[in-house]
């Protein structure tokens, strides 16, 4: 079972979907990052903010997949030798690009704190932040495996799975940073 049938009006709908979003995080990056000190004040709002933060990531990645995937099968890339790469390696793609993800929102989270990472700091934000990591890291994972190889039936129930881990590692985020703020 697909998920949207891969045809050029769905990917030419995909690609503008995945612009418009990608422009909305853009804004929201720059928003969030500006009144990061203002926001971690407000225990809600910081809440509500990691959450939109962490539901546009996982929203861009699978449109992005996505797009990608409809692209490839359409045969967009007919003069591409090795266009196809990712979809034959999904899991591959998914593990590198997942640990990517985790490490670089792990780093990202280290700047909240210091507003500079600093290697003091970084083992023990790398230490409570990993469990977390593991579960995020481990949804991204299955929701690209599952783009990629085009088994979306599998690949909703993962991002509906992730989508409940983001709303917890939102919540969980921000107790991280009020406990190395304290121990700091």
């Amino acid at each position: 079972m697909t998920f949207l049938e891969p045809t050029k009006k769905n990917t030419v709908f995909l690609g503008l979907t995945f612009v418009i979003l990608l422009g909305i995080s853009y804004a929201e990056n720059l928003f969030f990052f500006n009144i990061v000190s203002d926001v971690l004040q407000n225990q809600l709002f910081a809440v509500a903010m990691l959450f939109l933060h962490n539901v546009l990531v996982v929203s861009l990645i699978l449109l992005g997949m996505t797009f990608y995937v409809n692209l490839v099968v359409l045969n967009f890339f007919k003069r591409e030798k090795h266009a196809d790469v990712v979809i034959s390696n999904s899991r591959i793609f998914a593990a590198v690009f997942a640990c990517m993800i985790v490490f670089l929102s792990i780093l990202r989270g280290a700047t909240l704190i210091n507003g500079q990472i600093t290697l003091e700091t970084l083992p023990l934000i790398l230490m409570v932040s990993a469990p977390v990591g593991i579960v995020e890291g481990y949804g991204i994972y299955l929701t690209i495996n599952k783009t990629l190889s085009r088994t979306m039936a599998t690949a909703i129930i993962s991002s509906f799975n992730l989508f409940l881990f983001i709303v917890y590692h939102s919540y969980h985020n921000l107790h991280i940073i009020h406990k190395i703020r304290k121990l700091g």
